[in-house]
């Protein structure tokens, strides 16, 4: 994995079997605050793709994503384009490790806990990372993108 690359110890977490749909679906899964969930959301800013990574708890604003991607509008990106920018399928987007990189901002709102909880690779595996840790391995910026 990624981390290991910049001598971070991953630990992936297993969820049931038919994996988490929703943040509050991970949160009870792991044991941990909905707010703790790092959703790794891919947007089209206009023809480049960006990563938001956002709390649990909230919920990505398209135009102020958009102003920091320095483009008119953002929207969700086609889930194909998730698959092959990343090498990911969505619902199991890692925040970092992907295929080409992206501009990408964090919720500052997941810089309030010690430990949160991202995507493993897969809908059914989960890890825990210090959010200091998280913003260095995904050369993440914090921003207020969120409502």
């Amino acid at each position: 994995m990624a981390a290991a690359d910049h001598g971070i110890e991953i630990t992936l977490s297993d969820y049931p079997e038919h994996g988490a749909r929703t943040a509050e679906d991970a949160a009870a899964a792991v044991g941990c605050s909905v707010a703790q969930i790092v959703k790794s959301m891919i947007f089209d800013a206009e023809g480049t793709l960006v990563v938001a990574l956002t709390s649990g708890a909230n919920q990505v604003d398209g135009t102020r994503l958009a102003e920091l991607a320095g483009v008119e509008s953002c929207g969700r990106a086609d889930v194909e384009k998730v698959r092959v920018h990343t090498g990911f399928a969505i619902g199991g987007v890692p925040p970092f490790g992907h295929d080409h990189s992206s501009p990408t901002w964090i919720d500052p709102l997941l810089l309030t806990f010690d430990q949160v909880w991202a995507a493993g690779g897969t809908p059914r595996h989960v890890f825990p990372i210090a959010p200091d840790d998280l913003v260095r391995l995904a050369g993440a910026v914090v921003a207020d993108f969120t409502r």
